[in-house]
């Protein structure tokens, strides 16, 4: 019985010390009486931070009164049983508690995805690092684990541009991800990745080491201003590439936008229509550039340059051993992982959390 009064008051305690439930309802309150004024769509942008404010604080509210409710139940059903000295349904308890206090757990993180485009989609980047074949199919590994990732959390996801290795895999990807707090959550991914496995494509069986970088940037909103000069970019037009080299479209629809003072390049192949294409291409080149400013608010923009620029030794973020032993391990946090065949099949929510956390603890 003890130990059931220790989870209880462990998982009471939790569920309750990360969130100001009155605080919040106060302030849900005022965002309600807000939206209710006549004058309130008359600052769209003002508006549309309103709304997505009320929204995240909605979502808040009922997964911790979710968690409440259950906590409530299943002490009634713990007292019941003590009274009718029936101790055959413990273990049921102690699962349910077990299975709550983990999903209080990821709601005490989701409580630090609190920056202005965390609840946003986002557009996660992957490219290979040198090594040809080697880093293109390791490239394609690292797409394939996070459409994983997605699945598994009923996030949308869209290739808009993709480049097909010369033999296996990719040289890079440009996927959008679609889903509350997606960037929130992937932000953290940002960085060199890298894999040590005997080679497939080595006759003589030898091990090799790849890298690849992964990029993630938000999707952001038509609202939020982010104003490109016409003479500060660079747009072409070419012809959208399918597995092989083959032409997918026979008019030069897909775009390619380069934003020459940050050489940052954007491209989109995914719509057969060229004026989508770049519509859709400029969302991202104006990701990339708030993404920037962002980083210039909080003082970050060299560390985060420099942890992206060169893909190779010195600039992981996490690397994954498949051979002489299975290990993947996050090289910031110190999180490690045995089954590295189930983190490529997108198991990576711990590394994420831990992430999320130390990125936090950062900043505080």
């Amino acid at each position: 019985m003890k130990k059931f009064v220790i989870k209880f008051k462990t998982l009471s305690n939790q569920s309750g010390g990360f969130f100001d439930w009155d605080k919040s309802l106060k302030l849900l309150s005022e965002l309600n009486k807000e939206t209710e004024k006549s004058s309130f769509w008359d600052d769209q942008e003002k508006a549309q931070e309103i709304m997505k404010q009320r929204t995240r604080l909605e979502n808040m509210i009922n997964l911790c009164n979710g968690i409440d409710n259950e906590l409530n139940d299943l002490k009634q059903f713990l007292d019941l049983s003590e009274a009718e000295n029936d101790h055959s349904i413990f273990k049921e308890i102690f699962s349910n508690l077990n299975d709550l206090e983990q999903r209080a757990s990821k709601l005490e993180l989701q409580t630090l995805l609190s920056g202005e485009a965390d609840n946003n989609d986002c557009y996660l980047e992957v490219h290979a690092g040198a090594g040809g074949t080697e880093s293109q199919d390791w490239a394609e590994m690292l797409l394939r684990m996070y459409k994983k990732w997605c699945d598994s959390r009923d996030y949308k996801y869209e290739i808009n541009a993709e480049s097909i290795g010369d033999e296996a895999g990719i040289k890079s990807a440009t996927v959008k991800v679609s889903g509350y707090n997606a960037y929130g959550w992937l932000k953290n991914e940002t960085g060199v990745h890298r894999l040590v496995r005997i080679s497939p494509f080595d006759s003589s069986s030898r091990r090799h080491t790849s890298f690849a970088s992964v990029g993630i940037y938000p999707v952001i909103d038509d609202e939020i201003n982010i104003e490109i000069d016409d003479k500060d970019i660079r747009i072409d037009t070419y012809r959208a590439s399918g597995a092989g080299g083959q032409h997918v479209n026979t008019t030069d629809s897909a775009v390619r936008i380069t934003h020459i003072k940050t050489s940052i390049v954007v491209q989109c192949q995914s719509e057969r229509s060229q004026h989508k294409n770049k519509s859709a291409a400029m969302k991202m080149l104006k990701s990339r550039l708030y993404e920037i400013e962002i980083d210039k608010i909080e003082s970050k923009r060299q560390e985060n340059y420099n942890s992206k620029t060169d893909i190779g030794w010195g600039h992981q973020i996490r690397s994954y051993v498949l051979h002489p032993y299975q290990l993947v391990k996050d090289l910031r946090t110190g999180v490690e992982k045995g089954n590295a065949l189930g983190v490529l099949d997108g198991d990576i929510d711990d590394f994420i959390e831990s992430g999320i956390s130390f990125s936090y603890n950062q900043k505080t």
